[in-house]
């Protein structure tokens, strides 16, 4: 396999600290994501190629491995568990005949030459060790409307394709584990798991605090004192709410079950909060002027 410069990719050096490792992975990410770029393969090939040295380099155990082993970074624990077991058996038979110590130094031979393409001896692979296979991270950007249902996704990780059924009402920065679509397993081991932490960005007009929405509303002074009816928006449609008289500025009204789904409870949702904040009128005219002031007097 062909080594690949992860830190090339990212356009940063091998001294970059984590915290620039994430920005230079989400800036080259928005640049390239699939979104913004329809039908661009290229794009397709380098946002894979960002994706992947992101992977590496965000987690300090696998940068380690892939700054000591290179191309072969993906081994390098398994061969690292070799040299240990070597040093024990050797340790273990220290008195035992030369015969008996090449046997043990022919098998890891076989050993590391099986992780690393060599052919090795089929009649040593009954004492090799089953290691599960490396954990991919990985991140998905998405915006609050299109968490508000449940949805399917196409995520390509390592040139794989994996179609992901997305729950209603997950939550920024959640974090969910597909098991077994991580990288292979070693000598018959378990694959590896997925771990996707969600990026949720918001372009509406609510914010969202858990299963709850809220919202501000500029009402006139006429309908605060007076009291009406004003139509509203909210996450699935437009409602009437009838407004009072005499509504006070920082008046808050509850709609019920008008606010995000929970998470994985069906039907579930929590409430959406207006806050109503009064307009004062501006560039009055003389007649409206008159008027107030025979209000103010009134009063």
């Amino acid at each position: 396999m062909a080594f690949i410069d992860y830190y090339k990719i990212l356009g940063i050096t091998k001294s970059a600290s984590d915290k620039d490792i994430k920005s230079a992975y989400r800036k080259l990410a928005r640049k390239y994501h699939p979104d913004l770029n329809p039908d661009n393969k290229e794009a397709e090939l380098r946002f894979k190629e960002i994706n992947e040295a992101n992977e590496v380099l965000s987690d300090p155990e696998n940068r380690k491995k892939y700054d000591k082993y290179g191309k072969d970074w993906k081994h390098g624990g398994e061969y690292e568990k070799a040299q240990q077991q070597q040093s024990r058996q050797q340790s273990h038979y220290q008195s035992s005949q030369r015969g008996q110590q090449e046997f043990y130094e022919n098998d890891y031979s076989d050993f590391f030459e099986s992780m690393f393409g060599g052919q090795g001896r089929s009649s040593n692979q009954g004492h090799f060790q089953k290691f599960k296979g490396q954990d991919y991270h990985s991140e998905l950007h998405l915006d609050l409307k299109e968490v508000y249902t449940s949805n399917a996704k196409i995520l390509t990780i390592n040139n794989k394709n994996i179609r992901l059924t997305i729950p209603a009402g997950v939550e920024n920065g959640q974090i969910i584990k597909i098991s077994g679509k991580g990288g292979k397993g070693l000598n018959g081991g378990p694959n590896g798991d997925l771990y996707i932490t969600f990026v949720i960005g918001n372009q509406t007009q609510f914010k969202r605090d858990g299963k709850n929405l809220y919202s501000d509303i500029d009402l006139d002074l006429y309908t605060s004192l007076l009291g009406g009816e004003i139509t509203v928006d909210t996450f699935d449609g437009k409602v009437k709410l009838k407004i009072a008289p005499e509504t006070l500025n920082g008046t808050k009204v509850k709609l019920k079950g008008k606010g995000f789904p929970v998470y994985k409870k069906e039907g579930e949702f929590g409430d959406l909060i207006f806050t109503y904040h009064i307009k004062i009128p501006t560039n009055l005219s003389e007649k409206e002027k008159e008027l107030f002031k025979e209000l103010q007097k009134i009063r």
